[in-house]
């Protein structure tokens, strides 16, 4: 008896150490911010059956930061120009089902502006296989501040470099974000990394058309919404006013609010911490994460979807192409192998199409969708927003050069 007792005290401290110690890599990782509304969407969570129509919209929104690191302007040319000769050189033999190139959006930093190097990007953009949108690192800032410091980048980018978008209708210029250190609207829970709590709403004024940080696990400023095209409000003197919004094609869209699209965030059951947690499958592209088409199945249960299109699945993945560390995945062979892997699967499922988009062609789709859009996709790229530079004839295209000059450290990214 005595025996069967210390068995069973052992087990149940054995149990209680377990589910403390899953508990603690719940909280460690942030996980207990999103897992109960994963945990609710099990449902939803689902891949294609056979014999449906797909179109994967694939999206790469990159936190493109050249002096990341705190490197010489120098050093950071040299990134930019490797981006700029190997690009085209690498992916111009890839099509996809539009019989476009693969597509990439640079989301560049507002202070970390070079001109030399948004003139070599903006040439890049000219032929056809980028854009560029903004970026922003920013700490105990103000409403009034941010305001400036948008509208002036905006300006800059447009008028100087020709670079964003424009309203169809209009003519403004619009652009797409992506917030530094993942702090959107504060939402860093010590209030770091932004200061500005309706930011939301200055990005809206500013001619904000979509916001791209999403998904930001495991840092604590993911939101409970996940795997979600949404609307939501910035709310003066309130934090992370994008928790939680109005999902796009639901309803009509709210007045005031700015659209969000997040990329794919669920458990990877594959890939195991001591063969027991799961990883996060986060849409980022790095070493330890690259480009596989092994991948896509789990961004397609994911369903980031407009329910007006369900046969579109949109996929914004995110990536940090400046530093070189990530060239060699960015612009090397497992991104080659992944193009390759993808034209494949398109030539031997004709159900399964696939489109490379931009952040702007992305957000054209979203709204395409949510207006009962029933023409392709390639007709629904410059929906609403058009590119300010239009690709020229491919033999038009020269490859820019952009000459390093040796300058003082310029800051980290």
């Amino acid at each position: 008896m005595v025996f069967m007792v210390a068995i069973w005290i052992g087990s149940a401290g054995f149990l209680v150490g377990l589910v403390t110690f899953v508990y603690w890599q719940l909280r460690k990782r942030h996980l207990d911010r999103w897992l109960g509304t994963y945990l609710l969407d099990v449902r939803k969570r689902s891949l294609p059956r056979q014999g449906e129509q797909v179109h994967l919209l694939l999206c790469i929104a990159d936190h493109f930061e050249p002096f990341y690191g705190g490197v010489p302007r120098e050093r950071a040319l040299e990134r930019v120009q490797n981006w700029v000769d190997t690009y085209p050189r690498r992916f111009t033999r890839f099509r996809d089902s539009d019989g476009q190139p693969p597509r990439h959006t640079f989301f560049y930093p507002a202070e970390q502006y070079d001109p030399e190097i948004l003139d070599a990007l903006a040439k890049l953009c000219a032929s056809g296989y980028t854009e560029v949108e903004i970026h922003l690192h920013h700490d105990g800032d103000t409403a009034a501040d941010l305001r400036r410091t948008l509208t002036e980048f905006k300006a800059l980018l447009a008028d100087r470099h020709g670079l964003l978008a424009r309203d169809r209708c209009s003519g403004e210029v619009r652009y797409g974000f992506v917030h530094g250190d993942w702090a959107l609207d504060n939402s860093r829970p010590d209030g770091q990394c932004c200061g500005v709590d309706n930011e939301l709403e200055v990005l809206r004024q500013t001619g904000c058309y979509a916001d791209f940080t999403l998904p930001s696990a495991p840092s604590p400023t993911q939101t409970r919404t996940i795997n979600s095209i949404y609307y939501a409000r910035g709310v003066p003197n309130r934090r992370k006013s994008h928790d939680r919004g109005v999902a796009a094609g639901s309803a009509a869209a709210p007045a005031n609010a700015l659209l969000l699209v997040q990329g794919p965030l669920l458990l990877d059951w594959r890939r195991r911490k001591w063969g027991l947690l799961p990883r996060l499958e986060n849409g980022c592209l790095q070493g330890s994460q690259p480009p596989h088409v092994g991948r896509v199945a789990s961004w397609l249960k994911a369903r980031v979807q407009v329910p007006q299109r369900p046969d579109w699945y949109f996929v914004k993945l995110h990536a940090h192409g400046g530093p070189e560390d990530s060239h060699a995945t960015l612009l090397g062979e497992p991104m080659v192998r992944f193009h390759t892997e993808l034209a494949d699967w398109a030539t031997r499922n004709p159900e399964f199409h696939f489109h490379y988009v931009t952040a702007r062609e992305t957000c054209n789709l979203v709204h395409a969708a949510e207006a009962g859009w029933t023409g392709s996709v390639a007709e629904a790229r410059d929906y609403r927003f058009l590119a300010s530079l239009s690709p020229p004839a491919r033999s038009e295209v020269e490859s820019p050069r952009i000459e390093p000059v040796a300058v003082s450290a310029f800051g980290s990214g």
